[in-house]
């Protein structure tokens, strides 16, 4: 379905640009209504999953608060409330820096590592969502995303 029809516009865009905008923003809640749907049945948030992944590429090496507000895809999470509840279900642990009593290394636990590997499988749901576009269309989309953000 076009986006005019999705969003129900009757009017034309003013500029392929202004469509290409409102495309983005719209695919992008879609893309988010999509992966909800999927992590829903494992009470974890899009923000919670993405620390998971963040602590699980690090290979057992712990990581700061501000390591993975640098790493993360949604800059405006409160990155220490998110650790928080993923440390409350034992998913991350915490350990005080030495010499910084201000801050602490974080790491994924084998809880949280095998957490991850079923929410990942579930998610991967998206992926069959998704399957309208060929490999070759996926690269061309990631060279002009990417392309946009220079």
């Amino acid at each position: 379905m076009s986006l005019e029809q999705e969003i129900k516009q009757t009017r034309p865009f003013k500029s392929n640009y202004e469509k290409a905008l409102v495309n983005i923003m719209f695919t992008n809640n879609w893309i988010h209504f999509k992966q909800n749907k999927y992590l829903k049945p494992f009470d974890i948030s899009i923000q919670q999953y993405n620390v998971l992944r963040i602590l699980n590429g690090q290979k057992d090496q712990p990581i700061t608060i501000n390591e993975i507000i640098d790493r993360m895809l949604d800059k405006m999470s409160n990155a220490s409330r998110l650790v928080d509840k993923l440390y409350a279900k034992g998913y991350v642990s915490r350990e005080q820096k030495v010499g910084n009593r201000r801050a602490c290394d974080v790491t994924i636990t084998p809880k949280g590592i095998s957490f991850l590997e079923d929410v990942t499988k579930s998610i991967k749901g998206i992926e069959k969502d998704m399957n309208s576009l060929s490999e070759v269309e996926f690269d061309e989309l990631n060279r002009l995303l990417d392309k946009i953000r220079k």
